[in-house]
């Protein structure tokens, strides 16, 4: 019986180190850790508008091009700062060959900067930067370019004169920041018949920017213009002016697209918006990611380049790529 007992026993000890071996006792062997290919950390601002599907798609075709392997990720809403900085974190635990991020604000995240340099590892800016010279470079629309455009257009179709109001996503991010700046810069320094009565900050939801902008339409009846300065911010705008009754009385000019707001221009109801290329971006910021792993120079800038677009050239053939529905 204890012969019978020890070979039973010596069988599943074999049969338990086999299964150990093939495990490997750790990671998966498709765990970034052991792939073979280069692993590239994207920590995007956000996950929930399509702007951000839309800059995946790019990174992801980026990925497929020069043959990389890539995460892409980013808190539930674009006012978690906490969350994202947990996210970087947890991403240069991976120890990622490079860091791709979009930075929320433009101070939180500076620490996990600093260690990723300690660790030699490259990072890429990309949509919005931060205060540091840490990052190699960043790929990014030229947000106060853009804006001021847009203040441009405004100015035009209000008549040059009126109450115009602003909704921006956050006042800590750059793209926050430079939006916000270059549309109340250009008002204040060139058309001094236009004032704008009100700058509120939506956090990029649109449920919250829906209130924010029906506060401030009720606030001022006189109102003659709206500006939204992202996705969430416009949608929020359209949705105030659309259950106030207000549509063809506010001029409304967003920023970003999504299926809403360019149903908004063909209707009429917004008068136009800057598109950025979110796709050029995403592909861009992890192109350039795998050229610093090269050891090739980058410029501290890279522009994405935008454009404005309503209803008279929303389908042509150079805006209609740019717009993601």
């Amino acid at each position: 019986m204890k012969s019978k007992l020890s070979l039973t026993l010596l069988g599943l000890l074999i049969a338990i180190m086999a299964l150990v071996a093939c495990s490997g006792g750790g990671e998966t062997a498709d765990t970034p850790a052991e792939s073979d290919e280069t692993y590239i950390a994207v920590v995007s601002k956000g996950f929930q508008h399509q702007f951000w599907q839309a800059v995946k798609a790019g990174a992801e075709q980026a990925a497929e091009d020069y043959n990389v392997t890539i995460t892409f990720e980013g808190p539930e809403t674009e006012s978690q700062v906490d969350k994202q900085v947990e996210m970087v974190q947890a991403a240069l635990d991976k120890n990622p060959a490079a860091l791709c991020l979009a930075a929320l604000d433009t101070q939180a995240l500076i620490p996990q900067l600093e260690r990723a340099q300690e660790a030699g590892i490259p990072v890429i800016g990309f949509d919005s930067g931060v205060d540091s010279d840490i990052p190699v470079s960043t790929a990014a629309t030229d947000n106060i370019a853009a804006a001021a455009t847009a203040a441009d257009k405004m100015a035009e179709l209000i008549g040059g004169s009126g109450q115009v109001a602003v909704i921006v996503h956050d006042q800590t991010s750059r793209t926050g920041i430079d939006r916000r700046d270059g549309f109340v810069n250009r008002i204040e320094s060139e058309y001094p018949d236009i004032e704008i009565v009100d700058i509120q900050y939506g956090g990029g939801d649109q449920l919250k920017s829906t209130d924010l902008a029906k506060a401030i339409i009720q606030a001022h009846p006189d109102l003659k213009g709206f500006f939204g300065a992202n996705e969430g911010s416009i949608i929020g705008v359209l949705n105030a002016v659309s259950e106030l009754g207000k549509e063809g009385e506010i001029v409304v000019i967003g920023y970003d697209s999504g299926q809403q707001q360019m149903d908004a221009i063909r209707n009429g109801v917004e008068a136009g918006a800057i598109t950025q290329d979110p796709i050029g971006i995403g592909y861009k910021c992890v192109e350039a990611a795998v050229k610093a792993l090269n050891g090739e120079d980058l410029p501290k800038e890279i522009d994405t380049g935008f454009h404005w677009y309503d209803a008279s050239n929303i389908d042509d053939e150079t805006i209609a790529p740019l717009l993601y529905k």
